[in-house]
């Protein structure tokens, strides 16, 4: 059995849940709401010690880490498989998939916070927002370091301009075909691919649409029947933080 304990809204949700439409797999749902904190409960907590989502867990062991977790899903399940034949096909993926966890993933999180969601933290007091960043196991100094007031434009801009070399990037691997490493639709592309969507969602598209070869593999992914299965009603809303 597998279950997925996830929020709409989490881009590294988002990824897993891709994974699971690709590969057909039947789940378990179990919504995590995080306006109500419930990725800091105790009994989440047990799971997943780094109280963010998601979490897998097969025949009752959990898994965490969402690039973990994909990598760990086409392991263990053959049909529809995401990763390439050959050993350096699946070198080059990791490579892609290492790079947009260390810049691309860390940088949406400055625009997300700064338009969608510093709202909600302005309406606390300084007491009640450092509280509500001291309970946060892995988040916790980069709430701090953000603030109520969301990150300085210095900081803002240098996440969009880490977010745009990352498209440059994509663009010169898309020029060789169709998917970031070759023929085949990977865990790379996958991994990605929720941050676009978070972009467009932010009014940020400016960052990949002059780069043909970004926008047409954006199209693709948008054709997949994966992309509704992954986005369902709800996913995109940023006012549910």
């Amino acid at each position: 059995m597998l279950e997925l304990h996830h929020a709409l809204i989490s881009t590294c949700s988002q990824k897993v849940r891709w994974v699971l439409a690709e590969k057909q797999l039947d789940w378990v749902d179990h919504r995590v709401q995080l306006d109500r904190e419930e990725h800091l409960r105790p009994e989440y907590l047990r799971l997943n010690p780094n109280g963010v989502v998601p979490t897998l867990v097969h025949e009752g062991e959990p898994v965490i880490d969402s690039s973990v977790i994909n990598e760990y899903l086409d392991e263990c399940f053959d049909a529809h498989p995401l990763r390439p034949a050959s050993a350096l096909a699946r070198a080059r993926m990791r490579a892609w998939r290492q790079y947009f966890d260390e810049v691309a993933t860390p940088s949406v999180r400055y625009p997300s916070f700064n338009i969608a969601f510093v709202p909600h933290f302005q309406r606390m007091s300084d007491e009640e927002f450092r509280a509500y960043a001291e309970q946060r196991p892995l988040r916790r100094d980069f709430y701090l370091k953000m603030g109520r007031h969301g990150f300085p434009p210095d900081e803002l801009n240098a996440a969009l301009a880490r977010l745009r070399q990352t498209f440059e990037r994509m663009a010169g691997a898309l020029a060789d075909g169709p998917w970031l490493v070759g023929t085949q639709m990977t865990l790379a592309d996958i991994s990605i691919l929720p941050t676009v969507v978070r972009l467009a969602d932010l009014g940020l598209p400016m960052l990949w649409q002059d780069l043909s070869e970004v926008a047409r593999w954006y199209r693709r992914m948008q054709d997949r029947p994966a992309f509704e299965a992954t986005f369902v009603p709800g996913s995109r809303d940023l006012t549910l933080h």
